[in-house]
């Protein structure tokens, strides 16, 4: 892969963003996703302004020049940097393979990026469909733990839920609660108390609340809402990390039928309440030692790239 310029040390200088839509939904929405390419002048400080400066959740910021064949990753929010973020993994492939020059439809590239904050190798998928990249890549492996009573006492009214179908604390990364909503019409009609919400997730040092709801079929399209006010993030347009953990649990739970033959299907659309519907699609095959094996992605659009001043 050809290796990207890193910036200028200038902290003066502006700094080009460019802004991925990731898991579009029929073509259009999706989350916007601050991509930039790696520069060892910007502090911390720095990297947490550019989500709000791009008018995104998210920024990632992509090393291609590592020497190994590896592009080093970072992701941040206006709170700080994350391990691992999906929607952000999505963007940073689409972008790589953007920049590359794959434009050939059908084209596919293989590309493996690493957390600079956890070492976690990850192996992704990016190919051209109908003008727009798709991107996926294989999640590290997920735990599930049954959430203690006093979790769901301080989650639960803060998500503003009296009742739950089923909840999990799924952890790929960080923690966070995946829980179930009693049906469609309750998840759309959530208003959650969002300063509760954000204290309960830091006193269980959680990264937020993954809430579903619809069928669970191997072909099934649920939908979601992911609230993740302790990161800085009231509610994610898109957050393919959670998809993947919700996959894994429908998958244990005998939810999400998978072999290694005939891999399980999963389909969520996101982002409806705040006017940017997202998919996010999730793949499960079962490995030979039965374990599950989970891809998860969607498509993306690369967008124009910003200058930034940064101050």
């Amino acid at each position: 892969m050809t290796s990207l310029p890193r910036h200028r040390s200038d902290r003066a200088a502006p700094v080009p963003v460019t802004v991925v839509h990731a898991c579009l939904r029929d073509g259009s929405g999706g989350s916007p996703t601050a991509v930039v390419a790696e520069c060892d002048a910007l502090d911390d400080a720095a990297r947490r302004r550019i989500p709000a400066l791009a008018r995104t959740s998210h920024a990632v910021f992509v090393d291609t020049g590592t020497g190994d064949g590896e592009t080093a990753v970072r992701f941040f929010t206006a709170e700080g940097e994350l391990p691992a973020c999906g929607h952000g993994t999505v963007a940073a492939l689409a972008y790589l393979a953007e920049h590359a020059g794959m434009h050939a439809v059908d084209e596919q590239q293989r590309t493996t990026l690493r957390s600079t904050a956890t070492g976690q190798p990850v192996e992704g998928l990016t190919a051209r469909q109908r003008g727009l990249l798709t991107a996926e890549f294989a999640v590290a492996p997920v735990t599930l733990r049954e959430p203690a009573t006093d979790e769901l006492s301080l989650l639960l009214p803060a998500l503003g839920l009296p009742l739950v179908r089923a909840a999990a604390i799924a952890t790929l990364g960080r923690p966070r609660l995946l829980v179930r909503a009693p049906s469609a019409a309750a998840l759309r009609q959530l208003a959650p108390d969002l300063p509760a919400l954000d204290d309960a997730c830091r006193e269980l040092d959680l990264l937020g609340c993954y809430v579903y709801a619809g069928p669970a079929t191997p072909r099934g399209r649920l939908a979601a809402r992911m609230f993740a006010p302790a990161i800085g993030v009231p509610e994610d347009i898109a957050n393919a990390n959670s998809t993947a953990c919700l996959a894994t649990a429908l998958h244990a739970s005998g939810g999400l039928e998978a072999t290694a033959s005939r891999p399980g299907r999963l389909a969520v659309d996101m982002g409806d309440s705040v006017d940017s519907p997202a998919t996010i699609t999730a793949t499960v095959a079962t490995l030979a030692d039965g374990s599950p094996q989970v891809w998860v992605g969607g498509t993306a659009r690369v967008g124009p790239t910003l200058r930034l001043d940064l101050g």
